[in-house]
């Protein structure tokens, strides 16, 4: 009786993550803008322009159609993009923005967090014209390290910029994608606009576990609620973050999210408070960090995962089971159980894999990953676990040798 409502429990809350978990699992919500080329551009862009002005190479003075301001000016922009030793991959991705084929006004400004190994260097050869680099300074008491270094780009940037593009140093950006980030900013009236980028997928590590870090996180934030005007539900996805500078100023600022260790989702919320706000899947940005091995994509689950939990024993403990009946008593009582113990599991488990379906599509994955989603699951739960051990040991939120877990809880208690 008791392995039954086990079974049970666990189809119950598949059934109830399906039907009423906003659609997550769908990946519905995706940055597909098809949009033609600039005149006398190359591969994709914004169709602002009538065929008339791309003959001649200059913008159509419709405003219908000569861009998403009301008079046909573009917003002017400031990428800020925080980095500390990104030589691996910061070329490409300094690059890829001063590739921008965008209408307005548009420069970059890049923080060399004390940097050790020449990224501002390489940064310059690839930024040319566009980017300014600014030497960071030492990381103020009571922030994170990452969010210190954008309040700097920030303040670099001034009052003139009308939106500001805030994006991590791994991020490669499509030629287009700022003009649709500001496309849709401006056409839907959104304060902010962030793309959850195509994250590496490429060793046996990536493919088993990357899909499944995006399709947790929209577990926990679905888009489809994220994006509902009025809803309270705000997230976004710190690669790729474009945002109304007056509506961030009127929030507060970064400072006002200054020691959170899950950055971009307190973001998120906090503009949640100033208007709509708009988050989804994309093909426009990827993620060129590596995470060749088990350990690599065990450092970053663990880096915040107990951040998740409000560094809470109890929710931590709660969590461990959660995660038990959901992942794992569905393919465990399927072997062992018998009769309607093993018909009631192999229901979940079939549920399960079914909804892992569209993220293994998004990512080009085996749908056999489906039916394997508990030993995924088994391996997340281990590095929530280590990331609470490490919060124990005082090495909570390690990134680039700096433990930001311990300063976190530091400045929520002064």
């Amino acid at each position: 009786m008791i392995l039954f409502g086990i079974a049970m429990a666990s189809l119950v809350i598949w059934l109830v993550l399906v039907v009423a978990r906003d659609g997550f699992w769908q990946t519905a919500e995706r940055d597909t803008m098809d949009l033609a080329p600039l005149p006398g551009r190359e591969g994709p862009g914004v169709g602002w322009y009538d065929e008339s002005a791309a003959a001649t190479g200059l913008p159509t003075s419709d405003p219908s159609l000569a861009g998403p301001g009301e008079d046909g000016v573009w917003p002017s922009v400031v990428a800020i993009v925080p980095a500390r030793d990104e030589a691996e991959v910061i070329a490409r991705s300094v690059g890829s923005l001063a590739a921008q084929d965008y209408p307005g006004d548009f420069r970059i400004i890049l923080i060399d967090d004390s940097s050790s190994d020449g990224t501002a260097d390489i940064a310059r050869v690839a930024g040319g014209d566009r980017l300014q680099v600014v030497t960071g300074a030492a990381l103020a008491k009571g922030w994170t390290g990452k969010l210190w270094a954008v309040s700097q780009g920030i303040a670099a940037a001034g009052i003139t910029p009308d939106y500001l593009l805030l994006t991590d140093a791994d991020i490669a950006h499509a030629p287009d994608t700022l003009r649709t980030l500001v496309a849709r900013a401006v056409e839907e009236d959104r304060v902010l606009v962030s793309l959850m980028a195509r994250l590496r997928c490429e060793s046996l590590a990536e493919r088993a576990l990357i899909p499944a870090f995006v399709w947790f996180f929209q577990m926990l934030y679905p888009f489809a609620a994220v994006n509902r005007r009025g809803s309270g539900r705000g997230a976004a996805a710190g690669g790729v973050m474009l945002v109304e500078r007056s509506a961030l100023q009127a929030a507060g600022g970064v400072a006002a999210v200054r020691a959170a260790l899950i950055d971009d989702c307190a973001f998120g919320a906090l503009m949640k408070t100033q208007g709509a706000i708009w988050l989804g899947l994309t093909d426009r940005a990827v993620s060129i960090r590596r995470y060749d091995t088990w350990d690599s994509v065990a450092a970053m689950i663990s880096r915040s995962a107990y951040a998740q939990l409000n560094y809470s024993p109890i929710l931590l403990a709660g969590t461990t089971l959660g995660l038990a009946i959901t992942y794992l008593a569905p393919p465990l009582l399927a072997i062992v159980g018998e009769g309607p113990v093993r018909m009631t599991a192999l229901a979940a488990w079939a549920v399960m894999a079914l909804a892992f379906q569209p993220m293994l599509r998004f990512y080009r994955r085996s749908p056999f990953w489906g039916p394997a989603l508990p030993l995924i699951a088994t391996f997340y739960a281990g590095c929530t676990l280590l990331s609470a051990w490490q919060h124990v040991r005082g090495r909570g939120g390690m990134w680039k040798g700096r433990v930001q877990a311990a300063r976190h809880e530091e400045s929520s208690t002064s």
